[in-house]
């Protein structure tokens, strides 16, 4: 569903506005710390690290917690820590003034592929290759007892691995994608009940392994990305496909949705990062090129700057403002109209 792009647009160089380089191995993992002067990454050599965005410079030592290769992080709603999984099958919560892990939870069986907050900063939601998504009560640090009232602990999701997982804006609804390993070649996204654990919705048009997941913050539209190399919307109500994305023409392999719910950010291992018009489906201006696979992606806080991290060990920050004010789109920066 690409519209026309002008040749001038097809032929313009996105530059980065700056690189992080330190890292021994590919980084997983880049987001924009409160206050925007630092970003935060994770690598499979272990560390995370924290960066001076203007100079590009590591600021103090890296944050470690053992060897083990760092798959994901997210921060907390408070953006006062941070929450890492890793592939000895732990979730670390980290206290981003003191770099340290203040809570270590452990369970899983595998490797910890996706982490994400509850909205509410007081559970955090993981998904690992042990084919389960588990959920975690950040006050008294331990996994909730199951069964539970209130909340279950534990979703055996079916999938043969979890390789994303993220709560609904409410947190009452879970998603969970991975790989299915099916004769059909068939990979599903799934829709639980956070509080019973109870299958709510299987949704299933991706054509090989669900690798990541954005729910819109007004909870109406999920948002998969696939092996397949397509990005594909939903709508939450119906459960239903509302429109496929394919302009990538490699392995999605990160998304992420702009703080106001307009523009979409995707990363593909066809060395390209794609901003997206949420409120037509339409690519934004040219692809941002990178060197090498691209493994992740996020917003900064106010939605005028993009973090990627790459295979090749490094990150990079892009303007975004300067990319929507070139393709002539700088409303998409604004809230939208409420009529």
């Amino acid at each position: 569903m690409a519209s026309p792009i002008s040749k001038e647009k097809k032929t313009s160089v996105i530059t980065h506005r700056q690189k992080f380089e330190g890292h021994t191995e590919p980084v997983w993992g880049a987001m924009h710390l409160p206050g925007g002067q630092r970003i935060v990454t994770c690598s499979l050599d272990g560390s995370l690290r924290v960066w001076n965005v203007k100079s590009g410079k590591q600021i103090g030592d890296d944050w470690r917690d053992g060897d083990s290769p760092v798959w994901c992080i997210a921060l907390s709603p408070d953006g006062k820590k941070v929450v890492s999984g890793s592939y000895d099958g732990a979730v670390r919560l980290w206290d981003i003034d003191t770099r340290k892990v203040v809570k270590k939870w452990t369970g899983h069986t595998e490797g910890v592929t996706s982490v994400c907050w509850s909205r509410d900063g007081r559970r955090v939601l993981s998904g690992s290759r042990d084919g389960t998504a588990r959920q975690w009560e950040v006050e008294s640090g331990e996994t909730i007892p199951e069964p539970n009232e209130i909340i279950l602990a534990s979703i055996e999701t079916g999938h043969n691995y979890v390789y994303a997982v993220v709560y609904s804006p409410d947190t009452n609804l879970i998603a969970t994608g991975g790989w299915d390993c099916r004769d059909d070649n068939e990979c599903s996204i799934k829709i639980w009940d956070a509080k019973t654990g109870k299958l709510v919705a299987t949704l299933k048009e991706h054509t090989n392994m669900v690798w990541c997941l954005a729910w819109t913050k007004d909870g109406k539209t999920l948002i998969s990305g696939s092996w397949d190399s397509s990005i594909r919307t939903w709508n939450t109500t119906k459960w239903k496909q509302t429109a496929v994305l394919d302009e990538h023409t490699d392995r999605v392999i990160g998304i992420a949705i702009s703080p106001n719910d307009r523009i979409l950010a995707s990363v593909s291992q066809d060395k390209t990062a794609r901003l997206w018009n949420l409120d037509n489906g339409q690519p934004i201006s040219s692809p941002i090129q990178h060197a090498v696979f691209v493994n992740c992606v996020s917003f900064s806080a106010g939605g005028k700057q993009l973090a990627t991290g790459c295979e090749d060990k490094n990150a990079h920050i892009w303007d975004v403002a300067a990319i929507l004010r070139e393709a002539g789109l700088d409303d998409l920066l604004s809230n939208p109209q409420v009529s």
